[in-house]
């Protein structure tokens, strides 16, 4: 959403595009957000995930499966919730008043998050000025340049004693190690974005089985929904799909490079799923895209730098270039 007093932008948001060009030809080409086009092929669910109340060994089976795709030891350090967002959110009620670095610009809820949360938060360009806080939080890859940030600095930055949130929302489909949890890191794993499955809402937080816990006591029981444990369960351990979505989604991440080149931008960062890049004229090139039907995500704050999601099929692919040209 991008509109009331305060608000943070997220991508995603076609009722905004559609009031800020409501001549634009439908369907809209949703490019604004960071989440895989083609869905994991999930098979029909069961009835019961529907019908009933999820078990203790229906979410037990869910974590084992996170643990086993994401490289925790076991279940015990798995808190599972409904997305990524609200255990952002969680987390700053869960930690004593401290000084918090953000290492941005990223993804804005975090800073949001922990102000809300009564912390005295700094949004930092680099691991240089997070020196010495007491919760360090970062993105990697970051979103919207992404930057890479290891588990080992982060450690190093913080204060002796002190908090690291890493959020690896978009780590599933890059050829970087898997982060494991460890006392003072908590590690964020999203779901959604990687299966294309954002509507189930679903999201990992691995960390010591002390804080999984109280993670999990701080939602609530029945946090995670029947069909989103379904789908868990039977999409994470499919390392296959997974090697197979990383290497279509870089081959498409090339061809968005090499569009982006012809219309005269330059590639600033991104990831497999979503490119960044700035442009001479980024508001006049937002403004030709959304009167398309196309929305990419805008920064207020760099109005020149553009983030483009992977378009899903042919006819997207087609329309999008004939705007860059």
């Amino acid at each position: 959403m991008e509109e009331g007093p305060g608000a943070i932008p997220h991508g995603g948001d076609l009722g905004a595009a559609r009031r800020l060009f409501p001549e634009a030809p439908e369907p809209w080409i949703d490019l604004s957000t960071g989440i895989n086009p083609v869905p994991y092929p999930l098979p029909p669910f069961e009835a019961s995930a529907l019908h009933r109340l999820p078990s203790p060994d229906d979410l037990g089976r869910l974590k084992a499966a996170a643990a086993d795709a994401y490289g925790a030891p076991d279940a015990d350090h798995v808190a599972a919730a409904p997305g990524t967002q609200i255990l952002i959110e969680t987390l700053p009620r869960l930690v004593p008043k401290s000084h918090v670095a953000v290492v941005g610009p990223t993804y804005a809820e975090h800073a949001a998050a922990w102000t809300r949360g009564g912390h005295a938060v700094e949004v930092v360009p680099d691991l240089a000025g997070a020196a010495g806080a007491g919760v360090v939080v970062a993105v990697s890859p970051n979103n919207p340049d992404g930057r890479i940030f290891s588990s080992c600095d982060l450690r190093r930055a913080v204060a002796p004693g002190g908090l690291v949130v890493l959020d690896q929302a978009f780590a599933d489909l890059e050829e970087m190690p898997p982060a494991a949890p460890a006392p003072g890191l908590v590690v964020l794993r999203s779901f959604g974005k990687t299966f294309g499955l954002a509507g189930l809402r679903l999201g990992f937080a691995l960390a010591e089985p002390a804080l999984a816990r109280r993670l999990e006591a701080a939602l609530g029981p029945w946090a995670v929904s029947g069909p989103a444990i379904a789908a868990g369960v039977i999409a994470l351990p499919d390392a296959g799909w997974r090697r197979e979505a990383a290497a279509a989604r870089g081959h498409d991440a090339a061809r968005l490079d090499r569009m982006i080149l012809r219309a005269g931008g330059r590639v600033i960062g991104g990831t497999r799923l979503f490119r960044t890049a700035t442009f001479d004229d980024g508001p006049g090139l937002f403004r030709r895209l959304g009167e398309a039907g196309l929305y990419v995500r805008r920064f207020p704050e760099r109005p020149n730098d553009l983030r483009f999601g992977l378009p899903l099929d042919k006819a997207a692919w087609c329309r999008l270039s004939r705007v860059l040209k």
